[in-house]
């Protein structure tokens, strides 16, 4: 996000301040209220609320009205005015001369540094919007159409996407620390480099979703059917797979330390030039002669694991001709 400089005392104004500096800004833009909607794809009447001081923008539009109207995004800020009149030069009864410049900070605007001005994005059509980079932590986008949504970089920790479509959203290098995405459909969503630690997808949509580059730690993909979903150069570290769908899955030369795959679907799935340390796969209930089939296709071909690892899947019948033990 765009670094910009602070007044210590403030960062954000009271509603009707700012609704004051966007009127000011329009009108000597010589923007109609209507024609600033426009721009921002929002109707006039939200702008009437922003410049009554009965709503305040977000913190995405509150830098979108920055470029649009042509000023600095300090010019939201409360104390922007006073900048200048704090650096004016101070004349002491002795008729020394000298400057009191304002204390200022610069710092990149973080999650502590901006008023959370919107939480909840639940039940608003924000497909195709570019939130690549904000500080959003904790937000909540439950029952959103986020369709082809940017989420490049985003700092995303301990947010909701429960019963969302996020088909084809960006979510390359953000933060889903904490994060729960719970029957969201993920179809053609990219992970690329992404921070998934303790995320879950529970019960979700994950056809061509890809994961690339990625450690996955705690992370919890339950439910989900993964049968076309890509994992490329990943370690997957206390990972849960339960009761997934992951028929004709390739895990080729991945890391798997700690995961469940307990009453997962596996059959034809692969795992050649894995690396497996104390990863378990137990049936659901006792081991059956489907359960048994199921295992036997599973291709472990030059994988490497630890003792107690390979015992298991021995007792279950896998075939474990080429593999390597730790």
């Amino acid at each position: 996000m765009k670094r910009v400089i602070f007044v210590m005392k403030s960062v954000y104004m009271e509603a009707k301040q700012i609704g004051s500096k966007i009127a000011k800004a329009r009108k000597e833009t010589n923007m109609s209220q209507a024609q600033l909607a426009q721009q921002l794809f929002i109707s006039p009447q939200a702008v009437g609320k922003w410049e009554r001081g009965e709503s305040v923008p977000d913190i995405i539009t509150i830098n979108r009205l920055a470029a649009i109207l042509s000023v600095d995004l300090n010019y939201f800020s409360a104390d922007f005015e006073s900048v200048k009149e704090d650096t004016a030069p101070v004349i002491p009864a002795n008729g020394t001369v000298h400057t009191e410049p304002a204390v200022q900070v610069e710092a990149s605007a973080t999650g502590a540094e901006e008023r959370q001005l919107v939480t909840d994005f639940s039940g608003t059509d924000l497909s195709g919007t570019d939130f690549a980079g904000v500080i959003a932590p904790k937000r909540k986008f439950n029952a959103c159409s986020l369709r082809g949504c940017d989420f490049t970089g985003a700092d995303l920790t301990g947010s909701s996407f429960s019963t969302s479509d996020a088909s084809g959203a960006n979510f390359s290098e953000a933060n889903l620390t904490d994060g729960r995405l719970s029957i969201v459909n993920l179809t053609d969503a990219r992970f690329s480099k992404s921070i998934l630690v303790r995320t879950t997808f529970s019960k979700s949509e994950l056809t061509r979703a890809i994961f690339t580059d990625i450690r996955l730690t705690d992370v919890k993909l339950d439910i989900a059917d993964l049968k076309t979903t890509l994992f490329q150069r990943c370690i997957f570290s206390g990972v849960d797979f339960r009761r997934s769908d992951l028929r004709g899955q390739c895990f080729d030369g991945q890391t798997f330390i700690g995961v469940k795959f307990d009453r997962a679907v596996l059959n034809d799935a692969m795992f050649k030039g894995a690396t497996l340390k104390n990863v378990s796969f137990r049936p659901a209930f006792a081991l059956t002669n489907k359960y048994y089939r199921a295992i036997a296709t599973i291709n472990f071909e030059g994988a490497t694991m630890d003792k107690l690892t390979y015992a298991a899947l021995k007792g279950m019948g896998a075939r474990l001709e080429q593999v390597t033990l730790i």
